[in-house]
């Protein structure tokens, strides 16, 4: 592990200075931080958090990393005290101190990433790497423990401020009871795994009033004995449509599955396979978009932090929606009442289907990236290459969210009238997101 560690941060040095006092520039590269996230998401990867989880994981550890920049450069950028709910002050960066704030978020993005994953010390190595590639370029012993201080000063704010979102309390919250009654969610094959996070809209949001702020219309009521009832109509929509994938539809839904931990079943072996979360996805594009955009390392910093606080407030209004109708997945519905050999193209994940998770932060997302890049961003999103499915491209952010919600569909997790409502709701919570926030002074 800590080779490769070692490896990643020579590439990004590779592309800098090689003198020795070069480390303002290795650390003012935006590649570093990018780096950084990319071994965060590998970290909750690793770790099989669920992409509720992760979306927790990403926020405080970029809004720590953001603290740190608006700290250091208080001309530039503001600090989210104040604007995002709990979070009443940051300690400012004491006067006369060097500090390399680059380093420093670094540092604090790190801290928190690992405090809130477990198993601690899950990212001592990239840390050590980093702490010695800064020795390595020449930092100063007095900026170095500057730099080391500042960011476990703001990093223990932030960790303060996380404390008190009411995740602890939530661990020992009741389960969801599981009632085989027309239409309700019950456990799907082939983990039949209990429902995924059913309090976290108790979770305290960051920018949204309440988990209640944005109430979508409810679902279509259930019926599967009437075929001209809107809802009949939405089952043998997707059926047909999962009966007859092109090559492309099928690529769409691999792209977006995002299933962090895939139960694989041949005969009586079983063994899972890993991705990136929806969240860990949206995190790789934003530094995607970063290195098209030849973004600096501030705006770079304030594009993870806005989208990951997107994201996070996207799940709290999403959830509290699917744990308000608890509706049945379309799996459960076609193999009870109209064909049981019936599979959807992915995994169906372990929670009600109305709304869309995966579209509704993805729309969120979407609208905070654009605040950042502008509409009408072409890009080719690289992230799955890595998990062996080939590159997409889209005309902006809200073209990629428009095709997730395909995506989802298309894979049979959710009926097309919930992505679509999805995708207008989740871009609810993007826009007052970018609406509240003022990061940047200008």
């Amino acid at each position: 592990m800590k080779k490769l560690l070692v490896i990643a941060v020579g590439a990004i040095v590779l592309v800098s200075c090689h003198s020795k006092n070069d480390y303002e520039q290795i650390f003012k590269n935006p590649l570093l931080y990018s780096s950084t996230v990319h071994e965060l998401n590998t970290v909750v990867m690793g770790n099989n958090f669920s992409p509720i989880v992760a979306s927790r994981n990403y926020a405080y550890a970029s809004v720590a990393g953001y603290e740190v920049i608006a700290g250091g450069y208080p001309d530039q950028y503001n600090s989210l005290a104040g604007q995002v709910r709990g979070l009443s002050s940051v300690p400012k960066p004491e006067a006369g101190k060097k500090i390399n704030f680059e380093f420093a978020a670094l540092l604090a993005f790190c801290k928190l990433g690992e405090a809130v994953t477990f198993p601690a010390g899950s990212m001592k190595d990239y840390v050590d790497s980093l702490k010695k590639l800064a020795d390595d370029h020449g930092m100063p012993s007095d900026v170095f423990k500057n730099s080391v201080e500042y960011a476990d000063t703001v990093s223990a704010a932030i960790m303060d401020w996380s404390k008190r979102d009411n995740y602890l309390q939530t661990r020992g919250a009741p389960e969801y009871t599981v009632m085989d009654s027309p239409g309700r969610w019950v456990p799907t094959p082939p983990a039949y795994s209990p429902a995924a996070e059913p309090h976290w809209n108790e979770i305290r949001p960051m920018v949204l009033d309440s988990a209640n702020m944005f109430i979508p219309p409810p679902p279509y009521a259930f019926n599967v004995t009437d075929k001209k009832s809107d809802y009949y109509k939405e089952v043998m929509y997707i059926k047909h449509a999962g009966d007859s994938l092109t090559a492309e539809q099928m690529h769409i839904a691999d792209f977006w599955d995002d299933n962090p931990f895939k139960l694989n079943v041949s005969g009586h072996l079983m063994f899972g396979t890993k991705k990136f979360s929806p969240p860990g996805h949206w995190m790789s594009i934003v530094g995607i978009a970063g290195e098209k955009a030849k973004a600096d390392f501030g705006t770079l910093v304030c594009a993870y932090a806005k989208t990951s606080i997107a994201m996070f407030d996207a799940f709290i209004q999403c959830w509290d929606e699917k744990y308000r109708h608890n509706t049945v997945r379309p799996e459960t519905v076609i193999n009870k009442y109209i064909d049981a050999n019936w599979r959807p193209r992915l995994q169906t994940p372990p929670f009600p289907e109305y709304t869309c998770g995966h579209s509704t932060l993805s729309s969120s997302a979407a609208e905070a990236l654009t605040s950042v890049f502008g509409d009408n961003f072409a890009y080719t999103d690289s992230t799955e290459l890595e998990f062996g499915i080939k590159n997409r491209s889209f005309k902006s952010f809200r073209d990629a969210a428009e095709e997730n919600n395909w995506a989802r569909f298309y894979g049979g997790l959710h009926f097309h009238h919930s992505c679509i409502v999805s995708n207008a709701y989740g871009r609810k919570v993007g826009d007052l997101v970018v609406d509240r926030l003022k990061m940047r002074k200008n």
